[in-house]
């Protein structure tokens, strides 16, 4: 059973009707039913919540947790924010989704400015498979379309990926590294780009499956515990004289 967090600031659904109309339980909402199957145990958390619903009992059941931030990043307390920080070097995976790209845990991951270029005009987003043998692009074609999404552009504020999986084209002309994942301590992590709130994305069978196959990817595999720090040795060492 992998234990999934689904974190969202769930601002814009409370403020904009044409949001809420989109996504009536929230964006957090749309993602835990969109994923939702065997082998899977979801929770949600908000920003709102006490210490943003990301307590440090909830982050010691989550295997993987997804983040979706926009407008109120600075609100984000960097107590939490060290907290999530620790869980994903003790292994707990994460899941950046869209403007998380400029969260505080996204910034102190990378340790790069994660900017970008942007436009929010509604583009058709054509999303390529540029690695078809990685599990995250398990059950997808060549590339699958978004009619209308927010456009992100490179470059890319971020290191290198460890693996590249999906590149963004949109109508306009520009492309974008848009399936990134990283390995930071025992943790794993992934940036997912879709996912504008004027837009129903979340509802999107493709997103959903790319999602549901990262959350799967990012589980720890629960392997031999590292440890750091002074330790014995494991023979007998003849000391030099």
């Amino acid at each position: 059973m992998i234990r999934v967090t689904v974190w969202n600031e769930y601002r814009h659904e409370k403020a904009n009707e044409k949001i809420a109309a989109i996504y009536p339980q929230g964006i957090h909402g749309a993602i835990a039913t969109g994923i939702a199957g065997e082998g899977v145990q979801i929770r949600t958390a908000t920003l709102d919540e006490p210490e943003h619903g990301l307590t440090g009992d909830v982050l010691n059941e989550t295997d993987v947790l997804i983040w979706w931030g926009h407008r109120a990043h600075g609100e984000v307390s960097d107590e939490i924010v060290a907290r999530v920080h620790q869980r994903v070097l003790q292994g707990m995976g994460l899941i950046v989704l869209h403007s998380g790209h400029f969260s505080k845990i996204f910034k102190k991951l990378m340790g790069t400015s994660c900017d970008l270029k942007w436009r929010e005009q509604g583009d058709k987003e054509r999303i390529w498979v540029v690695d078809p043998a990685h599990p995250i692009a398990e059950g997808l074609g060549q590339y699958f379309e978004i009619e209308h999404e927010e456009m992100y552009g490179e470059h890319f504020d971020i290191p290198a990926p460890d693996e590249l999986v999906f590149i963004s084209w949109f109508e306009g002309g520009e492309v974008f590294r848009s399936g990134c994942t990283y390995h930071r301590g025992n943790g794993k992590v992934f940036y997912f780009r879709p996912g504008h709130e004027t837009f129903p994305t979340y509802h999107n069978k493709d997103v959903l499956c790319v999602i549901s196959n990262a959350v799967r990817w990012a589980a720890p595999r629960h392997g031999v515990r590292q440890t750091y720090g002074n330790v014995k040795p494991l023979e007998t060492i003849k000391s030099v004289q």
